[in-house]
C-alpha cells in the first residue's frame, strides 16, 4: 500500500486557542507533530491546515502543507479536503489522519498502525492500550474500545467505542489508517444518532457496516487539550528543539 499521512490543525480550539502554534521547547507544536510522523517513514507527510498561518509555519520548518475551510465539520473532512488537493490522481491507497496535538508521539506507533491497515482487509485501522487504572473506566474523557481479539490477543476487530463507565475495556488512541475509498465513504455518511449522543466519529463508521481493524499498543501518546496539558509536554521535551 502506498501510504501518506495527513495531520489536520486549526486555529479554533476552544480550550486551548492557536493550539498548533503553541511554543514547546522553540517549536511550534504542529512542527514536533510533523517531525514525528516523518521520523515514522510510511510516507510523506502533509499538515492539512485550516489557516494560512499553520501552513506557513510548516512550510518554513521544510514541511508541506495544504490549505482547507476553516469550516470543515471534522478533522477527517480536512483530511479528505487537503488529499483531494494533493493527490488528485490517487497516487495514495491508505491515509494516516493523525491528530496535530500529539507532540510526544512515538513514530513506532504510526508505523505500526500502517502495518495494522496493510495486515488485513479492514476498511479503518486503530489503537488501543490497555487501561490500567479502574477510575479510569468511568471516566467519559478516556474513549473506551471493546475489541474481539485474534489468537495472538494483539490485533482484532473493533466492537464498539463509548464514554460511558465499563467494567473492563482499552483506552482508544484516537489516530486512524483509512483505506482511501474508505475514508471518501465516511466523510460522504450523515452522522449516526450515536455519533452524535456520545461525540465519537467513529461510531459513524460503525454504525454504517464499515470494519476497524485494532492494534494493541504499550503506551498512550499525551495529547494537549488543555493549558496544563502544554506544560506538561513542554516539560516532557524541554531540550527537544531540533
Amino acid at each position: 500500500m502506498r501510504t501518506i499521512v495527513v495531520i489536520p490543525a486549526r486555529l479554533a480550539s476552544t480550550r486551548l486557542p492557536r493550539k498548533p502554534l503553541a511554543d514547546i521547547a522553540g517549536v511550534p507544536m504542529i512542527v514536533h507533530v510533523w517531525r514525528r510522523a516523518r521520523e515514522a517513514r510510511v510516507g510523506p507527510v502533509l499538515v492539512a491546515a485550516g489557516e494560512p498561518e499553520i501552513a506557513e509555519t510548516v512550510r518554513e520548518a521544510g514541511g508541506e502543507a495544504v490549505l482547507t475551510d476553516p469550516n470543515l465539520p471534522s478533522g477527517s473532512d480536512r483530511v479528505h479536503a487537503a488529499l483531494r488537493v494533493r493527490d488528485p490522481d490517487r497516487a495514495f491507497d491508505a491515509v494516516i489522519n493523525l491528530q496535530g496535538d500529539l507532540p510526544t508521539i512515538a513514530p513506532s506507533l504510526i508505523a505500526g498502525l500502517a502495518a495494522t491497515l496493510a495486515r488485513g482487509n479492514a476498511d479503518i485501522a486503530t489503537l488501543v492500550a490497555e487501561i490500567a487504572d479502574e477510575n479510569e473506566l468511568s471516566d467519559s474523557n478516556i474513549v473506551k474500545a471493546l475489541v474481539s481479539w485474534d489468537a495472538d490477543g494483539r490485533r482484532g476487530r473493533a466492537l464498539d467505542f463509548t464514554r460511558k463507565a465499563t467494567r473492563s475495556g482499552y483506552q482508544h488512541i484516537g489516530i486512524y489508517a483509512y483505506r482511501r475509498a474508505a475514508l471518501e465513504r465516511f466523510v460522504a455518511l450523515p452522522a449516526s444518532p450515536r455519533e452524535s449522543r456520545e461525540r465519537l466519529e467513529q461510531l459513524r463508521a460503525l454504525d454504517a457496516g464499515m470494519s476497524i481493524a485494532v492494534a494493541l499498543v504499550d503506551t498512550v501518546p499525551v495529547g494537549v487539550d488543555t493549558p496544563a496539558d502544554l506544560e506538561a509536554v513542554r516539560r516532557a521535551l524541554a531540550g527537544h528543539s531540533t
